[in-house]
């Protein structure tokens, strides 16, 4: 699908894809309706069994189709869209999202306001309830000192209702790859999604990643999405579990300079075990598994965290690297929300 207009930049909308055609139609059908003129759609298929690829051929004929062999996940189907395209910016796009049909003029205009800008992510709903804010981004990402992530709008479980309070648009320290616009450039420079991460935290690494190398991350919270969440790896699943809590150790590891990592990795693998004595008491069995299991992983493949931490330093700029910091929030977003009972971002102290 592609609609052009000479002064516009171009956008390339990368929407990997595994099975269901009936949660991608919806999509693209919303893709139709944008009023953005200069936008190509591509699909990437990771080797669906079902009849997703020839039902895109015929209802979306615009649309063009990358099939892959096997399925490489969220991010290996990003990154193979990417690498087969050529574009200005970027839209990274989960299969079972809608949007207002004006939602990418807002994104690129806050993308065209400052050339150190690298990823930009709208306000996402939930498609279920759509005056609260959805579980998979909230109006952007933040991460505290021990790397758990949260957003704006939702802390763990609690989602707020939008009620305007986060319409000014800020800085944030990760994008959600439901809806994340990249600039080009910024990804030559620091490269694709990790795709040792298969899918889950790809999008706040990366995003780590590019603040680390001195690029801004920022939302737009006059563009809006609704969001379909879990469909794809429900929140009960236990690979679901196990990619969140594997990944999150992992990008500790990769990101964190090593000053960091002596404090801080010991401090997150004894939340670790707290998480693991709490699913106990509640019976979470599959959650006590991911954890063990995890763990294991991470402890089990020292060469390649060490090789994905020196790569990723070549990259740090030391003035960059210490505001990034700063961005973090320095004290335990798990303790706020557990212990201190405070459920939203505009609650928590520091």
């Amino acid at each position: 699908m592609t609609m052009e207009h000479p002064n516009s930049p171009r956008v390339t909308v990368i929407i990997p894809h595994w099975n269901g055609f009936e949660i991608l139609e919806p999509c693209l059908k919303s893709l139709e309706a944008s009023t953005y003129n200069n936008l190509d759609v591509v699909v990437v298929d990771n080797a669906s069994t079902d009849n997703s690829v020839e039902a895109i051929h015929r209802e979306f004929p615009s649309v063009t189709v990358y099939e892959n062999a096997e399925n490489l996940g969220f991010a290996g189907g990003c990154n193979v869209g990417v690498r087969k395209t050529n574009s200005d910016y970027y839209l990274i796009l989960n299969n079972d999202t809608t949007h207002d049909p004006d939602w990418i003029e807002p994104l690129i205009e806050q993308m065209e306001s400052d050339p150190k800008i690298a990823a930009v992510q709208p306000k996402i709903m939930s498609a279920q309830d759509p005056t609260v804010f959805d579980y998979a981004g909230g109006v952007g990402g933040l991460l505290d000192v021990l790397a758990f992530p949260y957003a704006l709008g939702r802390i763990f479980t609690t989602r707020e209702a939008d009620d305007g309070y986060y319409d000014t648009p800020q800085d944030i320290f990760w994008a959600s790859g439901t809806a994340l616009l990249l600039r080009g450039t910024a990804l030559d420079e620091v490269g694709l999604f990790d795709e040792d991460f298969f899918a889950h935290m790809e999008e706040i690494d990366l995003c780590w990643r590019l603040q680390n190398a001195d690029w801004r991350v920022v939302n737009a919270p006059a563009s809006r999405i609704y969001h379909h969440s879990g469909w794809t790896l429900p929140p009960d699943r236990y690979q679901k579990k196990y990619l969140n809590h594997r990944n999150n150790l992992m990008m500790i590891i990769k990101n964190y300079p090593v000053a960091y990592l002596a404090a801080i990795l010991p401090a997150r693998l004894v939340l670790e075990g707290v998480a693991f004595v709490f699913s106990a008491l509640i019976r979470d069995w599959k959650r006590m598994a991911a954890i063990v299991a995890s763990v294991g992983w991470n402890f089990f493949h020292p060469f390649l965290l060490f090789r994905k931490h020196r790569e990723a330093g070549k990259l740090r700029k030391p003035q960059a690297v210490s505001a990034t910091l700063k961005r973090m929030y320095s004290g335990s977003i798990f303790f706020q929300y557990f212990l201190c009972g405070r459920k939203r971002v505009r609650d928590i102290k520091e």
